[in-house]
């Protein structure tokens, strides 16, 4: 398999932030001549031209530091960062991307831009450590097919290495670009090796190192700067003489963070869903004087029948004592089926079991929560309970993954190899007790799985794959071949230095990859905990750390290697242009804890509300102001004080803010619905309003999933899936479409010009001066907040007061227009012609605002002909009908899933509380034969973007206008103040299912059932 790359938004803006920092830099290339040593002479022709070496060229005087400075600020509104007060030394700029979601992608690309715009070619990458080191030379690696597809030229990378130094004279004398990797430890520790770089080499001419890299001028990118640099590392730095410094992280120290330009962190990124979704499944140890019984509660099962519990209890057999799990009813006596053991003689009988806390309680009064175990418990049992719950989730994912070529991965991190692989006295390898405890867990789970509909390929594949062949150990290895623990390299951050243990990781991730069991049987994998750094498989979905918790391993490097979205077999990322808004539902990585589920959600948090910690807490009237906003129409408004406190009064009396200033579960209900209403004076920018609210940190939507309360898994009911009246009904609605556009160009010039001429209000230019005084300083608190100063006087110029526009800006009005509107120049030419010239007289008074102004009125129109003037064709192609039957959905009860009796599964998935109410009205009407809530990937295409309806809906014979019916259902109140794209969706919704079905289904959009009842009776 290879994996492949696609090109992604947030990592091309992340580069443009760093390439704006230097705009009106020239592309410029610059070279010099290599140093030669004292009485040198020369052999060859080819010597002298070996001799040129190649720098990077440094920044023009017009780049001052305050334009500099200037850039930044800029960048920064832009991507809603707090302004940096200050240039923090020439120059370091801050990148903050969260892991998993391609840092090292994104500062090779930005190597490429910076290339590309400016002809810089020089840059060495800085890691703290080997692991990272071999992760980085692993990513030129495997991207460089990808980048000279888009880029035309591959970058030549190497990793430093001081007996390796001609590596050096290459990275100077060639023209490309070039990159040397190298370790901090490389110039900053005290070894012989490290001193090397500072001193002069005989066999490299005499020279030192440091110094042949230092004339290069190089860009420096510093990855996990909070690892590397200490105060000696940045004296050091110094001596590379870099133009400037780039610093990426996800977790950058506070006093740290010099002249940020970009961020993606760790609350934008789960919720852009660019990372999996976090869940976690807790182990509690309840005390209890009652008993000294081992009981352990692995969860509760629900169906339409009545609820069961898995419970794992003790067992006397003819072998002897042994644990085994079964799945249990109400009334079970485990004394009657653990062989008579005294220990549950007492009232262990089940007499209760609810699905609503999911709880099992005895006779004897003893109740236990999913997670909990009860009575003897030694660490060695608390261990074969995380191995057990890690086969468990993995076997659960794998069997929903397993259609779509997905290939599931669990990995546990363990501190002794001893627990893993044992050795005789003549070096023959046997299990250790983690081994054993695996194989014996596994077999008991697959030899007792459940056959459910569909699973027969699924089975076949794990009854190819012996217990034995499905786990292996990635570990330091001696001398002998035998597998060793692995040596510290950091002991702070408790990780190894061992290049060949991160080489054969590395080397076999890709193998681990492919799915077919005759080349890859290999799905459980046991590491050492200080190799965890080397392992970032994006098919990891499951990781389970056998050992104590120490806080020494933060909850975020736990999570973290297993953070990536996953790959299928044919190497592509199952993101959001692969899946969607299934994209969490696919992409989950469940935590194996040996703490309970509170104790490490809480800490988890903790952790991610440190890492966010320059993001907003409260929603206040200070969280607008001052921020700039954009409306439908393109127009930019920088909010004020008013503005700002009408803003958020609006939200407040909307039920969206409460008393504490935190956002409320009304919120996000009116969000998923897309029914959110703010204030009246920014009632054009909902979307900019939105952006700056998903700004706030709320510490209920960043909590891991509870692994064990994603009770109800979804099962296909085959019955109503044959049925002839929903096969009738698939076979019109699968149909796919193609639409075209065919408007008449006069007529939106004539539309344009009717519009420029009654709503082209460009703004005039006014400066206001204002002169003050500080009177006196009061307090410290004053200072800072600049209320030292009082304004004596202001006046303004413009208006009647002409300003003269600066005339050496030169404006290609008519170059602009086409290329923001994508019509001909002589369309655009027509339109300024036609318009009135006290209208096109404007211009000369703010340029910039004329064309962004009448660029979006003109899009306006062009969109409003786009949709009056479309038509869809029916192709023979058509939606699979395995979009309807996907295994593994998951819900909650109560949360986002109800029981169903009609639709074409046993529950139905619902987003929003209308939703709910929409499918329990179904539900209850006599007059539904059935229905289905229709797949997010189940799109129409629109010149506006891809469009999902909601349900699918058949009505029984004669009960209704239309016998088939697909409807949208939209929050209560929105269904006529629809937005703009929203309204252009619903109208090619409508034209598609014309196109495709005729007028045998009907397509509806409504806020309610009765709404709905109200168009198709009578």
């Amino acid at each position: 398999m290879k994996l492949q790359f696609k090109h992604q938004k947030f990592q091309a803006d992340a580069a443009k932030a760093v390439v704006d920092v230097f705009a009106g830099q020239p592309f410029l290339t610059s070279f010099y001549t290599m140093e030669k040593r004292e009485g040198y002479v020369q052999h060859s022709i080819n010597e002298e031209e070996e001799s040129i070496g190649w720098r990077n060229q440094p920044l023009v005087p017009e780049l001052t530091d305050g334009v500099i400075l200037e850039h930044i600020h800029k960048i920064q509104r832009v991507n809603q960062i707090a302004f940096s007060p200050k240039l923090e030394g020439r120059y370091n700029l801050t990148i903050e991307m969260e892991t998993g979601v391609g840092k090292t992608y994104t500062y090779i690309k930005t190597m490429y831009e910076l290339n590309r715009h400016y002809g810089w070619s020089k840059f060495i990458v800085v890691v703290p450590s080997v692991a990272i080191r071999e992760g980085v030379y692993q990513s030129f690696q495997v991207t460089q097919e990808h980048f000279a597809e888009e880029y035309n030229q591959k970058i030549r990378f190497f990793i430093y290495n001081s007996a390796r130094l001609t590596e050096l004279d290459r990275f100077a004398s060639d023209s490309a670009i070039n990159v040397m990797i190298i370790n901090a430890q490389a110039f900053n520790a005290r070894g012989k090796d490290a001193r090397r770089i500072y001193m002069k080499q005989d066999t490299f001419r005499s020279r030192r190192p440091i110094d042949r890299i230092a004339r290069t001028n190089p860009i420096l990118i510093i990855d996990e700067p909070q690892s590397v640099e200490g105060k000696q590392t940045k004296e050091r730095l110094k001596e590379f003489n870099p133009l400037f410094t780039l610093r990426y992280s996800a977790t950058h120290k506070a006093d740290s963070i010099y002249n940020m330009v970009y961020r993606l962190d760790a609350m934008e990124a789960y919720n852009k869903k660019l990372v999996k979704k976090i869940a976690v499944k807790g182990i509690t140890e309840s005390g209890t004087s009652a008993t000294e019984s081992y009981v352990y509660l692995e969860g509760i099962n629900l169906s339409r029948k009545d609820p069961t519990a898995t419970l794992q209890f003790d067992c006397r057999g003819a072998s002897g004592l042994r644990k085994i799990s079964r799945n249990v009813n109400v009334g079970y006596s485990l004394y009657e089926n653990s062989g008579h053991m005294e220990e549950y003689k007492d009232g262990f009988v089940v007499s209760a079991i609810d699905g609503r806390d999911d709880s099992v309680e005895f006779l004897n009064g003893i109740r236990l929560y999913a997670g909990d175990v009860i009575g003897r418990v030694s660490e060695a049992q608390i261990r074969r309970i995380q191995i057990r719950e890690t086969i468990l989730s993995h076997i659960e994912r794998e069997r929903q993954m397993f259609h779509k070529g997905i290939k599931v991965l669990s990995l546990f991190f363990i501190d002794e190899v001893a627990h893993y692989r044992q050795y005789n006295e003549a070096g023959n390898p046997s299990n250790g007790m983690f081994a054993d405890i695996f194989e014996e867990e596994y077999r008991d789970i697959t030899e007792n799985l459940q056959l459910e509909l569909g699973d027969e390929d699924y089975l076949e594949y794990l009854s190819a794959i012996r217990p034995e062949d499905t786990h292996a150990g990635y570990f330091s290895v001696d001398k002998k071949g035998k597998l060793t623990d692995s040596r510290l390299g950091d002991r702070k951050e408790r990780t190894s230095d061992d290049t060949d243990a991160y080489d054969l990781i590395m080397k076999n991730k890709e193998l681990l990859l492919e799915r077919n069991p005759k080349v890859s049987p290999v799905r459980f994998i046991f590491s050492h905990s200080a190799l965890r750094e080397g392992w970032d498989n994006p098919n990891v979905f499951q990781i389970c750390t056998l050992k104590q918790s120490s806080s020494e391993v933060r909850k975020r490097q736990e999570v973290g290697r297993g953070l990536r979205l996953c790959v299928n077999q044919d190497g592509e990322r199952m993101d959001v242009g692969m899946l969607g808004d299934e994209v969490h539902n696919v992409n989950v990585l469940t935590v194996i804890a040996s703490e309970s589920y509170d104790s490490f959600a809480k800490g988890l948090q903790s952790e991610l509300a440190e890492a966010v910690r320059d993001r907003p807490r409260v929603v206040n009237a200070e969280l607008f102001k001052g921020k700039v906003i954009r409306d439908v129409r393109g127009n930019e408004q920088v909010i004020d004080a008013e503005t700002a406190q009408a803003i958020y009064f609006d939200l407040v009396v909307n039920g969206y803010v409460n008393k504490k200033g935190g956002l409320t579960d009304q919120y996000y209900k009116a969000k998923a619905n897309g029914a959110v209403q703010v204030a009246e004076e920014v009632a054009d920018s909902v979307a900019a309003i939105l952006k700056i609210l998903d700004a706030v940190y709320d510490e209920k939507q960043m909590a891991p999933e509870d692994a064990r309360k994603d009770n109800v898994v979804l099962k296909l009911d085959e019955r109503k899936l044959q049925l002839p009246e929903f096969r009738e009904l698939w076979e019109k609605i699968s149909a796919r479409s193609v639409y075209r556009v065919d408007f008449d160009t006069d007529e939106l010039i004539r539309q344009s010009i009717f519009t420029l001429n009654g709503r082209l209000r460009v703004p005039k230019l006014f400066f206001r001066v204002e002169a003050g005084e500080m009177k006196e300083i009061r307090s410290k608190e004053e200072l800072k907040e600049g209320a030292s100063f009082e304004k004596k006087k202001s006046s303004t110029y413009g208006g009647k007061d002409q300003l003269r526009i600066n005339n050496s800006v030169k404006y290609d009005l008519v170059g602009k227009l086409v290329e923001e509107t994508d019509l001909t120049r002589k369309a655009v030419i027509a339109i300024l012609t036609g318009i009135e010239k006290k209208v096109f007289d404007q211009f000369k008074e703010n340029p910039e605002e004329f064309l962004i102004r009448a660029a979006a009125l003109i899009n306006e129109e062009k969109a409003a002909a786009v949709i009056r003037h479309i038509t869809y064709r029916k192709l023979d192609k058509r939606y699979d009908e395995a979009i309807l039957t996907m295994q593994g959905m998951k819900g909650r009860l109560g949360l986002n899933a109800m029981k169903a009796e009609k639709h074409l599964y046993d529950h139905v998935l619902y987003d929003s509380t209308n939703e709910r109410d929409f499918a329990a009205e179904l539900e209850a009407d006599d007059q539904v034969l059935m229905y289905v809530k229709l797949p997010k990937r189940f799109t129409i295409s629109t010149p506006v973007g891809r469009y999902s309806p909601d349900w699918a809906i058949i009505f029984r014979p004669g009960m209704a206008k239309y016998r088939f019916l697909v409807a949208e259902t939209k929050g209560a109140g929105t269904p006529m103040q629809l937005r703009m794209i929203e309204e252009s969706k619903v109208h090619c919704a409508r034209v598609h299912f014309q196109a495709i079905c005729g007028d045998s289904v009907a397509y509806e959009v409504v806020d309610s059932y009765q709404a709905l009842l109200d168009k198709v009776m009578g």
